[in-house]
């Protein structure tokens, strides 16, 4: 099959990879929810061969990913899994990091508050947290390409919309994450760390 494409991923994965390599330096086992094309997982894999990448999405996405990590080769990412936050199936196994990149403004609120709800028995003592994509701050859009992104998502289906991360910030302390650092990144996105206690 045609590998599927994401010009945001090209984009977007260097500024991400940067900062993860930190991050993540001590981690070992990552799992990424909302993998999308699996143009992420192949090259934060890539770079950083010391993880074990755990790629999931929907079912439907999960031949374009596969396709993407059966070119790729690579011995840490193992086969995607099947994860819709609104009903699972939800791994068994404990991951020390989990990573997403602009999923929260495509999922509904109810899917937000789940996916941070099951993150207490995805993950053990110390776990890390990395969330890429755009953000309200106090209710406000950071840019007038963020309000129009906004817009447009909206149009698209009334569930969708940038988050505010005072709220994502209420989920995570809930699941027992901690705020650790917001670092800004092209494009008007963040890039928002947290670890659990």
């Amino acid at each position: 099959m045609d590998k599927p494409f994401s010009a945001a991923c090209e984009r977007n994965r260097a500024p991400i990879l940067a900062i993860l390599r930190g991050f993540f330096a001590d981690r070992r086992r990552v799992l990424e929810f909302g993998s999308g094309t699996g143009q992420h997982a192949v090259h934060f894999a890539a770079a950083m061969p010391h993880l074990a990448w755990q790629a999931s999405d929907r079912a439907a996405a999960l031949p374009g990913i596969r396709a993407w990590l059966d070119d790729a080769a690579l011995a840490n990412t193992p086969p995607p899994l099947e994860l819709d936050v609104a009903d699972g199936p939800w791994p068994s196994s404990p991951f020390d990091a989990v990573f997403s990149a602009n999923t929260l403004h495509i999922m509904a609120w109810p899917e937000v508050e789940a996916l941070f709800a099951r993150l207490p028995d995805l993950t053990g003592a110390g776990a890390k947290l990395a969330i890429y994509g755009p953000f309200n701050y106090e209710g406000r859009f950071t840019s007038p390409s963020n309000a129009d992104f906004d817009a447009a998502l909206k149009r698209r289906a009334p569930h969708m919309g940038i988050r505010d991360a005072a709220e994502v910030d209420r989920l995570a302390a809930a699941a027992g994450f901690a705020l650790v650092e917001d670092v800004e990144v092209p494009a008007n996105n963040r890039l928002r760390l947290w670890q659990r206690a």
